[in-house]
């Protein structure tokens, strides 16, 4: 017999486990002292304690180890190690997705902060991107947190999604017209997000060359911007095709200093 500070060495696990598998009936002491409450385990119990150890290793929750203690059997413990290798193989996807997430958004972080890309006009050809959108006329002074919250409850998105990857867009016929104190909608980009929307709040922004421009500020500080870009494509002899994208890359999601705020037009232009 051995004392639970005995088995705790041997097997190097907290004595606070160990009562804690005693409280739930898991693994009970062979025989408790009645006169000192110390608590005894058999040798023959330590197999017991090496398929706990072992199963929790695994991640399976202690409810289920229970009841695989309750009823040993090759039928049994292979139902439960396919069921946990099914969990494992959606967590491990989860993960993935995750870190797809952290590196997508380091990426984008760094990107933004290069001082050295601001105010400059670019040719950039973007990837084919999806984003979810609201139509609502959106005033150059409104506060956007209305809209966002409408965007996020009509579409059943999640919050944790909009950090820095909220647009606004102005129509084709205003920007054409070099009206840019009207918005005609919200959006956002979705990234590797798993969620149902409705196909009419769903767009696919076509994979092409883009005529952007970045600059410090935010939606507030772009009428210059897009002056500059309608300059540019006269210039160049372009046709604008298609409504401007005005994209928040860094706001006060990611900094409280709005000196560091970064927002990005794209305008498709041929």
């Amino acid at each position: 017999m051995f004392l639970i500070g005995e088995v705790s060495k041997l097997f190097q696990i907290d004595i606070r486990t160990l009562r804690y598998y005693d409280d739930i009936h898991l693994l009970k002491p062979a025989h408790v002292d009645d006169r000192t409450g110390y608590r005894y385990y058999s040798i023959e119990q330590f197999e017991q304690l090496i398929t706990i150890l072992y199963l929790k290793a695994l991640n399976i929750p202690l409810k289920q180890v229970k009841q695989f203690l309750e009823n040993r059997d090759i039928d049994h413990i292979l139902q439960l190690l396919e069921e946990q290798q099914k969990e494992t193989e959606k967590r491990i996807s989860e993960f993935t997705q995750i870190q797809k997430k952290i590196t997508s958004r380091i990426h984008q972080i760094v990107d933004a902060t290069n001082e050295q890309e601001l105010d400059k006009i670019r040719e950039v050809e973007l990837p084919e991107r999806t984003i979810v959108w609201l139509k609502q006329k959106i005033q150059k002074t409104d506060n956007l947190e209305m809209s966002i919250r409408l965007l996020e409850n009509s579409t059943h998105m999640k919050s944790t999604i909009f950090l820095g990857k909220v647009g606004l867009s102005i129509a084709m016929e205003n920007v054409k017209q070099r009206s840019f104190d009207e918005y005609d909608s919200i959006f956002v980009i979705v990234e590797n997000e798993s969620f149902h929307v409705n196909e009419a709040n769903e767009k696919i922004l076509p994979r092409d060359r883009y005529v952007t421009i970045r600059f410090a500020g935010t939606h507030v500080d772009a009428s210059p911007y897009y002056e500059k870009l309608m300059d540019y494509i006269e210039e160049k002899g372009y046709e604008i095709v298609e409504d401007a994208l005005e994209i928040t890359l860094i706001d006060y999601g990611l900094t409280n200093d709005r000196s560091k705020f970064v927002t990005e037009i794209q305008l498709l232009a041929k």
